[in-house]
């Protein structure tokens, strides 16, 4: 039988005395069916510690490190807008997600508006409860995880995270984060997937007037247009289907703070508008409401989508992309900066070491280092990392080997012959999609990390290449089919080197 938390013993789920990068999770309810379904549904993702009572919960969270709370509406001795305060006293960053039984609860609401994460109704489903976990954590994580400005010779003993460089290139962004940082203008963040846009996002934060008060992020491109207008304005009940409730939007919750927009180029015509009446005027109505809601919130926002062309193609409105260009930073891909490798390289090797308790590894070979850092990094500073980590989890040495590289950057199988990668592009003989399990053979042999990315980006340039056949090359007619814009469909052609002549193919 469970039993719940208290001060001389908390519950946390065991994995933590092996997994110091396992998140943690207090979860503050009186329910003891609601405790352990929370533990065993959310085990898996975080540390999980429990309370039935406030002011117990309110101990262990002053006492610990919490990346979230899950908080029960009605507690026995003490009302959750109060205990929510408390916790906001404690630490304004600390996302408080609401358990209540009635999900238009105007406690919920009330404290969705003070800055509350979000809110779930009773009884709890598994899957919505996971996902608004891991979005709570990862927004703990984005806001609270310092960032170094620039770099040092003891990298890996930093505190920040991975935006560190020398070139010259990486010291005008930091310049730029320096002087922009306390303005209350809006910033556009630009480059490549992997380039660290969101560390931009966050050094403006914490460097700015508003770095006590809230950091939200959104990604645009991961919502339906429909629910991303929900997610940054709120609705009203019943503007339309499913809208049970009033939802409080980002707008709104981040009232004082800051939102970063990430992937801005992806936001629908519809919502670009209400977006730029909120730059404009700090104003907004939530949707199906005709009352109007004031904010103060700074927008960050950022894309690598060539929002010039966009606009010249009808897709981006003009006047928005002036407004969020009050400043652009600009960041460089990391093969243009190479001399920013080594650094980076003693940075991720000094956090895997200790993530993965590994006190006996003493570092990298110099061959394995010049493979590194002579090797181009398309998915760029987010790439490195990853092929870090993943060679010090697999290492059993004291010193990493190019054994231990992925294929594409050691260009070797383990027997030391050539192996013959398949190409990033479709070739134009694969009629039937066929080469998806030889790229996912190869990405496993080569341990890649990134296997779900890769495999979607094949399978997202397979049906456009098919889409684009069937109607003869008609972008309109292949847009409608696929449900995207126009100029979404021109930036994917280009992306993937598609030729509209009298027959579609790709270059290779």
């Amino acid at each position: 039988m469970m039993t719940t938390a208290t001060l001389a013993e908390p519950k946390t789920n065991p994995q933590s005395q092996w997994s110091k990068a396992m998140p943690s999770l207090l979860v503050i309810d009186d329910d003891r069916a609601i405790l352990a379904l929370a533990e065993k549904a959310l085990s898996p993702i975080a540390d999980i510690t429990t309370a039935s009572t406030a002011r117990v919960g309110l101990d262990l969270l002053r006492r610990g490190d919490f990346d979230a709370v899950l908080l029960d509406i009605q507690l026995p001795d003490q009302n959750g807008l109060a205990v929510y305060c408390e916790i906001r006293e404690h630490d304004r960053r600390i996302p408080v997600i609401f358990m209540t039984i009635e999900a238009a609860s105007n406690t919920a609401i009330e404290a969705m508006q003070l800055g509350a994460f979000d809110y779930i109704g009773k009884p709890l489903s598994v899957e919505p409860l996971r996902d608004l976990v891991e979005k709570a954590i990862e927004q703990r994580q984005i806001s609270s995880v310092p960032v170094a400005i620039s770099a040092d010779d003891e990298g890996g003993e930093q505190s920040g995270e991975l935006f560190i460089g020398r070139s010259p290139a990486m010291l005008d962004v930091f310049k730029a984060i320096g002087k922009v940082a306390k303005q209350n203008v809006p910033i556009l963040v630009r480059g490549e997937s992997g380039t660290g846009k969101e560390l931009v996002a966050r050094a403006l934060f914490q460097y700015s007037h508003r770095s006590d008060e809230t950091f939200l992020a959104v990604n645009c491109a991961a919502l339906p247009d429909n629910l991303l207008e929900s997610e940054l304005f709120g609705h009203e009940k019943g503007a339309f289907t499913g809208a049970e409730s009033r939802r409080i939007g980002k707008f709104e919750q981040c009232n004082g703070g800051t939102l970063f927009l990430d992937e801005i180029g992806d936001m629908a015509p519809m919502v670009q508008a209400k977006v730029l009446r909120v730059l404009q005027e700090q104003r907004f109505e939530r949707v199906g409401g005709s009352k109007e809601l004031t904010t103060d919130v700074r927008i960050i926002a950022a894309t690598n989508r060539p929002l010039e062309q966009m606009v010249e193609d009808g897709d981006y409105r003009e006047d928005l992309l002036y407004r969020l260009n009050g400043v652009t930073i600009e960041l460089p891909p990391l093969r243009e900066r190479l001399s920013d490798v080594p650094a980076l390289i003693r940075f991720f090797l000094a956090q895997a070491k200790q993530e993965f308790n590994k006190p006996d590894l003493e570092g990298i070979a110099p061959e394995t280092v010049e493979l590194l850092t002579h090797y181009n990094w398309p998915g760029n500073v987010r790439q490195l990392r990853a092929v870090i980590r993943r060679c010090v989890l697999d290492t059993v040495m004291s010193v990493i080997t190019r054994d231990v590289l992925p294929n594409a950057i050691s260009g070797q199988n383990r027997d030391g012959t050539a192996l013959e990668m398949l190409s990033n592009e479709t070739s134009t003989n694969d009629e039937d999609g066929s080469q998806l399990p030889a790229l996912v053979r190869r990405l496993l042999h080569e341990r890649s990390t990134d296997v779900y990315a890769e495999a979607m980006e094949y399978m997202e340039r397979f049906v456009i290449l098919k889409i684009l056949q069937e109607t003869q090359g008609n972008q309109s007619q292949a847009a409608e089919i696929l449900g995207i814009t126009r100029g979404k469909l021109r930036d994917r052609i280009n992306t993937y080197n598609i030729e509209l002549k009298s027959d579609v193919s790709v270059n290779s």
